[in-house]
């Protein structure tokens, strides 16, 4: 099952550049758990690098809401 994003296919690079990346969407594998800051810039990212904490072999990618909903 692949999961619809709309208006998902270009992101801008970050912070300190005005470097736009194609955003390749895939279908979901694998549930990760992840260490973030809670501090977000205006447009919704991440201000700090996201930390891979561990693998989630317990949860299925359905079993996970969309991130923002």
């Amino acid at each position: 099952m692949v999961r619809q994003h709309a208006g998902l296919d270009r992101e801008t690079a970050g912070w300190g550049s005005r470097d736009v990346l194609d955003v390749a969407l895939i279908d979901p594998q694998l549930v990760v758990e992840v260490a973030v800051d809670v501090a977000r810039d205006g447009a919704g990212r991440w201000r700090h690098p996201v930390r891979f904490h561990r693998p989630r072999f317990d949860l299925s990618p359905d079993a996970v809401p969309l991130f923002g909903a």
